[in-house]
């Protein structure tokens, strides 16, 4: 049924990530992305992903736990479509469990790591702020401190969006993995770091809207308000920092342990910027052990010298080709009134896909 199409799904990003170290702490995400409404405190007993601060916390708000579900869903699909070019796609792979052998096994502090913390501490930021803004939470609403006049001279009003309770929510309940273990060790900090820049994305990206109020539509009147950015440029944020993401070692300064760039050459690195510990593998050969797929039989570009092209994405064991038949709209007309009508037209087209 659906709901186990979900589950497997969900799985799969779980096994996928495996590998590249965030099992021990996201696998919980993707469990709750599958599962039904959350509306009773019993349920918080049976997400079995869950540490036992993440079942007290899930107890005491559990209106707010269907945000969180779907904050879930939106960084595995937004993962998915950030990578889907690459070697490693955030994909789904049905053949393991949720909690099989391979999620007990430590993972590297890759940048593929550092982006899936920071894509799912977002994505639980932005769900919970967005049910805020809609009425859906009593605990909170819209963010009454953005009121009066601007420097602008336009007036605050509307629903601006309370980041800052979805943020704070966040930080509680995702980061209270790392800190329940005493985020003292490399790959805490390392976790901790990347699921604040995940929030900083989003924070760092606020914008403000406005409508006119006037005769006419004219502008006499301004009244503005202040939203979050679409998920995808929080995911397309966070890519750039993926690309540009720093390699990291744990330094102790005095008491207090720090992660600070490897290369000493290098600019320390800010509160946005993704950091990781260990080189990724290149994602090349199958290793269910650990959760690789490979890229055998993945869909490759023939003619591009990026990483989608056939060369890089196949690892130089070569492709297929084939010809396959695609349905396709076409002479689409607007018919008055209101709709387009469109034709099916058929081709047959190359496509490549790696050995």
């Amino acid at each position: 049924n659906s709901s186990q199409s979900a589950l497997q799904q969900d799985t799969m990003f779980v096994s996928s990530v495996v590998a590249t170290g965030t099992c021990n702490a996201l696998r919980y995400l993707a469990k709750l992305s599958s599962v039904g409404s959350i509306s009773e405190e019993e349920t918080c007993e049976k997400l079995k992903g869950l540490i036992q601060r993440q079942v007290q916390i899930c107890k005491r708000n559990v209106e707010v736990m269907d945000s969180v579900r779907r904050g879930a869903q939106l960084a595995i699909e937004e993962c998915q479509f950030q990578f889907r070019n690459r070697r490693w796609n955030c994909s789904t792979l049905d053949t393991l469990p949720v909690f099989g052998k391979v999620v007990t096994q430590g993972g590297l502090g890759t940048r593929e790591a550092a982006f899936v913390y920071a894509i799912s501490s977002a994505g639980v930021a932005f769900a919970v702020t967005r049910a805020c803004s809609s009425g859906e939470l009593e605990k909170c609403g819209c963010d009454r401190t953005v009121h009066g006049v601007s420097p602008e001279g336009f007036q605050w009003s509307g629903c601006s969006d309370n980041i800052a309770y979805g943020v704070a929510f966040s930080q509680s309940f995702v980061d209270v993995r790392e800190r329940s273990k005493g985020a003292s060790s490399s790959r805490a900090l390392m976790n901790l770091h990347n699921n604040e820049a995940g929030r900083k994305a989003i924070l760092n990206n606020m914008r403000v809207e406005c409508k006119c109020h006037g005769v006419s539509g004219s502008c006499e009147v301004k009244t503005c308000w202040k939203a979050m950015p679409p998920f995808r440029k929080v995911g397309n944020v966070l890519k750039e920092k993926f690309d540009g993401a720093t390699e990291v070692e744990q330094k102790k300064i005095g008491s207090t342990k720090v992660l600070v760039p490897k290369n000493s050459q290098f600019k320390p690195h800010t509160d946005e910027d993704l950091v990781y510990l260990d080189s990724s593998p290149d994602f090349c050969d199958h290793d269910l052990k650990n959760g690789v797929l490979g890229t055998s039989g993945r869909q490759c570009n023939k003619t591009s010298k990026a990483i989608d092209g056939c060369e890089l994405m196949c690892c130089g064991r070569g492709f297929h080709t084939e010809e396959v038949e695609v349905v396709d709209r076409c002479s689409c007309k607007f018919h008055w009134c209101c709709f387009v009508k469109c034709k099916q037209c058929r081709k047959v087209v190359e496509m490549h896909t790696c050995r």
